[in-house]
């Protein structure tokens, strides 16, 4: 009997989950806790499922939990890009969408694409993700204050300055566990240290990236790391039909986020970078498609050094074409 799969639908209180097995559909519900997780295990117990192959899409972090909960089980569990289900459905001509058919339209992706199978980070990093996207969450929130101040009444006024005062205590609070959380453990201290020796390249950045480590081990060549992260040129021909080329933006976010800062300080600080640049500038290369492209090149020194565990070296001379 071939390996049965499941289809999982997730939302933040609850989820839906489709077993395909037997090339048979059933369906359950269940709350996005960990009562709702054990009774998942009871019920795929009762299906006489003891191992799958469990498929969600990348949705924010509420999936996380129950990808992890799954993986300790034994379960193969793979988690998607949407736009790869999104394609799946448009091929079966779905025209119906609710979370019954969504989750037994990915149980179908998982049975006849195979995903790779996930790996979950390590405690270590689990906790320094869970810092970092705290005081990302912060930072918006700080954001969205100051932007209120200048067109708000007087009448609330002392209460958004009052709420940015405690919002700037709580930063650095998260900021201060975060760098606790990476000087007490030795292989991330000296990441920390080697990522740091980049010049364009903070503290913040360095968390960041740490944050999201497992991204960088989990490929085997740098090529990967940049299609992940949604930095690699997308062209649009067709025919005689040439349009411009962009960024495919299918990845994660964050890290594209967190590099568009550090790639411009490297344009003005990193001495390779900095030739890089300008070698792009000679051949009328300029704004977000330079920018870009330092991110790009941002990313293979920072793969470079994790790999090699060797600090940034100026005079080290890449191939710049």
């Amino acid at each position: 009997m071939s390996k049965a799969v499941l289809g999982i639908d997730i939302a933040k209180q609850k989820f839906q989950v489709a077993l395909l097995i037997e090339n048979k559909l059933k369906h359950k519900v269940c709350n996005n806790s960990p009562a709702g997780f054990d009774a998942l295990k009871v019920w795929l117990e009762k299906q006489k499922a003891p191992l799958l192959h469990a498929c969600m899409e990348a949705t924010s972090t509420y999936g996380e939990e129950l990808a992890t909960y799954l993986h300790d089980l034994g379960h193969t569990v793979s988690i998607v890009n949407p736009a790869r289900v999104k394609g799946f459905a448009q091929s079966e001509l779905i025209r119906t969408k609710t979370d019954s058919v969504d989750a037994g339209l990915i149980a179908r992706f998982c049975l006849a694409m195979k995903p790779e199978p996930w790996q979950p980070p390590s405690l270590e990093i689990r906790r320094l993700q869970a810092l970092v996207r705290r005081a990302e969450a912060l930072i918006n929130m700080r954001i969205q204050e100051e932007n209120r101040l200048g067109v708000s009444h007087d009448s609330v006024e002392t209460s958004i300055k009052e709420h940015i005062s405690y919002l700037e205590k709580e930063i650095e609070n998260v900021k201060r566990d975060i760098t606790d959380q990476i000087n007490k453990d030795p292989d991330l201290k000296s990441k920390k240290d080697l990522l740091n020796s980049i010049p364009g390249v903070s503290d913040t950045t360095s968390a960041s990236v740490l944050a999201e480590l497992h991204i960088f081990e989990r490929f085997s060549c740098v090529q990967q790391v940049v299609a992940f992260m949604g930095l690699a040129p997308r062209q649009n021909e067709s025919g005689n039909f040439k349009g411009k080329s962009r960024i495919c933006k299918i990845g994660n976010s964050r890290l594209r986020k967190a590099l568009y800062m550090p790639a411009l300080a490297a344009i003005r600080f990193n001495p390779i970078i900095k030739e890089f640049s300008q070698r792009l500038r000679n051949r009328g290369k300029y704004g977000k498609v330079l920018v870009c492209a330092v991110m790009r090149k941002l990313v293979h020194m920072i793969y470079g050094i994790l790999k090699s565990a060797k600090p940034f070296n100026p005079h080290f001379k890449p191939n710049l074409a």
